[in-house]
């Protein structure tokens, strides 16, 4: 504490008591070799955007004579295979940005498979350790991929334990909770800067119907469905956004109820969607439809798919394509031409033991024959019996 003499006149001129003056706090952090790291890895993970040639938009085949074009937006042409591959880049630009990924400090994340596929992707790519906090339903294929990309799987009995198993690693390692749960929403940048709903709209703009009546989204996070809603009244598109929902999770009961704080006692069979919660990401009042799949249709969907186009996909894409089918045939039986968007979430290579196994539906107790019937029946007649 340093003093100045107070002079008669209060100038600070001549004699007089002396008083205190404060001294200026400072605590300076400045860490070149930390700022020198944090360029490289920003760098590296906006690389790896530009290496990456955009996601195909696919037309699945409808007759003509209805005049609508239904399009798969390809997400698992991604290099980590996956929709999450845009969520898991975003969010590390996020975690950098603010200051949470740290050199040598793991990233640990809480996931159902895909994203955490995606995360240690971009861990490795710029040189931190990842753990994934999954549930132990998990299909051998996305623990693998996991560990093939240099993560580690941490796996759980409960899928409603994921979120407090992985912020209790974060704070024992030292290392950062990513929880895309509560930042997917916020980490993508909603009004652009290709996103999945710009891109959407790049890829449509020479189609006959570029401005899709309806993009029919899955929400795991929230995340997608979100930035697509934001985009779409950002633009002032006329498009509406359908999100479907599985079994065994409660977006849709939280929709409909307006009540966020409904459970489910299990977690979902469709792999990357469906939560027992209702997750911070899931922004409710963006989207103007939601409709709740059965899981057999959902699978029924997929298997429809592959023989159509020779792609298999994943459990969640079936989701959304059960809704597109369902909305195509609203348009249909309108007499409405138009175009219709849905996404294929990721691979059916990873769910060759479930979604594709006979076994595996009779142990779930899964009959897809009244699904698959009413797909068919649709694609051959336009009306819609289920």
């Amino acid at each position: 504490m340093s003093t100045i003499e107070q002079g008669d006149d209060g100038t600070g001129a001549g004699a007089g008591a002396a008083v205190p003056v404060a001294s200026t706090l400072d605590v300076d952090r400045t860490d070149p070799a930390y700022r020198a790291w944090l360029k490289d890895a920003v760098r590296k993970v906006q690389a790896d955007a530009n290496r990456s040639a955009d996601t195909h938009l696919l037309r699945f085949p409808l007759p003509e004579a209805w005049g609508i074009d239904l399009y798969l937006k390809d997400e698992s042409t991604h290099p980590t295979g996956s929709l999450k591959h845009r969520l898991a880049r975003s969010l590390f630009l996020y975690g950098l940005c603010n200051g949470w990924v740290r050199p040598g400090k793991p990233v640990i994340e809480a996931s159902s498979g895909s994203t955490a596929v995606s995360e240690a992707y971009f861990a490795a790519l710029i040189g931190v350790p990842f753990i994934a906090v999954i549930p132990r339903t998990t299909s051998w294929e996305k623990q693998r991929l996991i560990e093939f990309h240099g993560g580690q799987c941490h796996l759980v009995d409960d899928p409603r334990t994921v979120y407090e198993v992985s912020a209790r690693l974060a704070q024992e390692t030292g290392g950062h909770y990513m929880d895309q749960f509560t930042y997917a929403e916020r980490a993508t940048d909603w009004r652009g800067n290709n996103n999945i709903a710009e891109s959407i709209y790049q890829q449509l703009r020479m189609e006959r119907n570029p401005c899709p009546a309806w993009i029919v989204a899955t929400a795991g996070t929230g995340g997608t469905s979100a930035t697509i809603a934001r985009y779409v009244h950002y633009m002032q598109l006329d498009t509406l956004v359908c999100v479907a929902d599985p079994e065994n999770s409660v977006f849709f009961d939280g929709w409909v109820s307006g009540d966020d704080s409904v459970a489910c006692e299990r977690g979902s069979r469709i792999e990357g969607i469906g939560r027992p919660r209702v997750e911070p990401s899931f922004v409710p009042g963006a989207i103007d439809r939601m409709m709740k799949v059965p899981d057999a249709a959902s699978v029924a969907a997929v298997r429809t798919l592959a023989a159509a186009i020779g792609r298999k996909a994943g459990g969640s894409t079936g989701t959304g394509l059960w809704s597109a089918f369902k909305i195509v045939s609203e348009m249909v039986a309108a007499g409405r031409t138009g175009s219709v968007v849905t996404l294929i979430c990721d691979p059916g290579d990873r769910y060759l033991d479930k979604y594709y196994s006979d076994a595996w539906l009779a142990e779930q107790g899964l009959d897809i024959a009244p699904y698959s019937a009413t797909m068919e029946a649709f694609l051959a007649t336009g009306v819609w019996r289920g």
